[in-house]
């Protein structure tokens, strides 16, 4: 048994059973890792997978534990790797951060630019997606940490603690009716055509789920990722919007006018994930920790051994 083999298997999961895009993703011979993998069930003596012809289709009974065991082999092995580039070069390497576009947008630039002033040696990078994607990044080790509202603390694998609360606004031009309302109800809000984030972002099912249960079916008129995007078209009259609270600023938005709806929503809660038994370079510690100062180190390293997730 070796590396190689276990490498082997992973990858042709992650590739959806194809051995090509396998040995492509790993710069092999699809030969090569069909042997590999035979040679393995040979020693094991067990199909890891199910196969028809010479094609595999997906994972035994038994695969599915190989699987388990390799993941955390290969886990325990990159987690090596890192404490020796850490203990060479503790103030240096690289930062891989999957976020949303809101949070990228709005919440991260003051973050990161205190990150680069105390590590200007570390190489950031900053990939978007929606919860699932970024959660599947994490997962993968496409990167080290994830951020978005709470819909990732349900991801199994994951370590999840709270960043910070939020609540929604209702974005409106100058002089729109809904601004001499005392208290905007959500039938005032259904009365309008309504924008806002797409069904996946920044706690779109709380907004569905608070219409929901008043028997309310709001005319939709146009979803999108991007709080800018929605900001543009209340500007031209086509509805009002509802926001993320951090993305509107009194400002930048001099054209709209901001209304609270937190009572209306309820509050939503922006989490920051890790890999449950990951290794975390010590900057990224102090990353959480510019991101939250609530959650120091201590707090962090006792979550991931606990695995549980933190609420605020």
């Amino acid at each position: 048994m070796n590396l190689h083999q276990l490498r082997f298997v992973r990858e042709a999961v992650r590739q959806n059973y194809n051995l090509t895009d396998a040995a492509k993703a790993l710069f092999t011979s699809q030969p090569g890792v069909s042997k590999a993998i035979i040679e393995l069930e040979e020693e094991l003596g067990v199909d890891i997978f199910t196969r028809h012809g010479k094609r595999i289709r997906g994972l035994t009974e038994p695969g599915q534990l190989v699987l388990q065991s390799v993941e955390l082999i290969m886990q325990e092995i990159e987690s090596l790797k890192r404490i020796g580039k850490e203990y060479a070069a503790h103030d240096s390497g690289s930062f891989t951060i999957a976020t949303t576009h809101t949070q990228a947008r709005y919440m991260l630039p003051k973050v990161v630019q205190a990150f680069m002033q105390k590590f200007p040696k570390v190489r950031l990078s900053l990939l978007q997606g929606n919860p699932k994607q970024i959660a599947d990044m994490v997962k993968n080790d496409q990167a080290d940490l994830a951020i978005a509202t709470e819909s990732i603390s349900a991801v199994d694998g994951l370590i999840t603690l709270p960043c910070y609360q939020w609540e929604h606004m209702v974005v409106v031009p100058p002089e729109h009716p809904l601004l001499r309302s005392k208290a905007v109800s959500l039938e005032e809000i259904a009365s309008y055509p309504v924008i806002t984030y797409d069904a996946a972002f920044a706690g779109r099912s709380k907004i569905d789920h608070a219409f929901g249960l008043r028997s309310l079916k709001p005319d939709v008129l146009l979803e999108a990722i991007d709080a800018d995007v929605i900001k543009t078209y209340v500007e031209l009259g086509m509805g009002v919007g509802i926001i993320a609270g951090m993305a509107f600023d009194p400002e930048r938005d001099r054209n709209l006018r901001a209304i609270p709806v937190g009572q209306l929503f309820g509050m939503n809660v922006s989490r920051v994930a890790v890999k449950q038994g990951a290794y975390l370079r010590s900057y990224i510690y102090t990353f959480i920790e510019l991101l939250a100062p609530t959650l120091n180190r201590k707090m962090v390293e006792s979550a991931m051994r606990g695995g549980d997730n933190y609420e605020l």
